[in-house]
């Protein structure tokens, strides 16, 4: 697995598939497989980059730089290494937020964003929501922790209708390993990002994807996000948090859809 140099923190990548390419930035949780299905539906048609985020997976596992524009710094550093760019980003929650840092401070990398299920600002229910899943990791653990958060990720039909899904889903979140430190500190970096006041520089194509039943960053955030970028396009999906499990070929369909178009 290649290595990107970022500031001094390793960042590993995939890349998998051929045609334009495509970088896909994973939520909280930091991992480039974390997109399950969407990895293998988006490299039948393009070029797929699928990095681990500074502190996961099997990039440097660091507290430093635990901010979203760091992160950008770091994948906006790493289209530059591949002398690749301007590329179209995948951006789901927490790595749709870094998409739009990317759009905002390094637009030479960025071609077009896909924000899916992600916020500009955080308000007083995300706040709570988090401050909740803070005290739950640092007092019950990862598992539990995990066990509760599926009720704030997959829609409740969902989870009526497929718990086999939910419960595997589960076991490989709550596999770990944590690090305490930095699953706080990614928790803090989300809670604290804020674009709404810069969102009007971003001047590439935007696709807002939102999920109709998401508990964790609701419809309204996203029309927010869409409403605040100029042009932006915005679909609504039935789903929870994540669409792009719940409904992966409806989701698949609607982002390369709109990068199709641009192409």
């Amino acid at each position: 697995m290649p290595v990107h140099d970022s500031d001094g923190v390793s960042i590993h990548y995939e890349v998998l598939g051929d045609g334009r390419p495509l970088l896909m930035l994973a939520g909280l949780a930091g991992i480039g497989r974390s997109w399950g299905p969407q990895v293998d539906l988006f490299a039948r048609s393009h070029s797929v980059i699928l990095p681990d985020h500074r502190g996961t997976g099997r990039s440097d596992h660091v507290r430093d730089g635990m901010t979203i524009a760091q992160h950008a710094r770091d994948m906006a550093g790493l289209v530059r290494s591949l002398d690749i760019g301007p590329v179209a980003v995948l951006g789901s929650s927490t790595g749709g937020a870094i998409a739009q840092e990317m759009a905002i401070d390094h637009g030479d990398t960025v071609s077009a964003i896909v924000l899916a299920n992600s916020l500009a600002r955080s308000d007083a229910y995300y706040d709570r929501q988090f401050e909740v899943r803070r005290t739950m990791l640092r007092d019950s653990g990862l598992r539990a922790t995990t066990e509760a958060n599926s009720l704030f990720l997959f829609s409740p039909a969902f989870t009526r209708d497929h718990p086999e899904a939910v419960e595997a889903w589960i076991e490989a979140a709550a596999r770990g390993p944590l690090d305490m430190d930095i699953a706080l500190a990614r928790i803090d970096m989300i809670v604290a990002h804020d674009t709404l006041d810069r969102l009007d520089r971003i001047a590439c194509p935007t696709l807002v994807i939102a999920g109709a039943d998401d508990q964790c960053t609701p419809p309204h955030m996203s029309w927010q996000l869409a409403d605040s970028i100029a042009h932006a396009r915005l679909e609504v999906l039935p789903s929870g948090h994540l669409g792009f499990l719940e409904m992966p070929e409806t989701f698949h369909r609607v982002a390369k859809d709109f990068l199709g178009a641009l192409e």
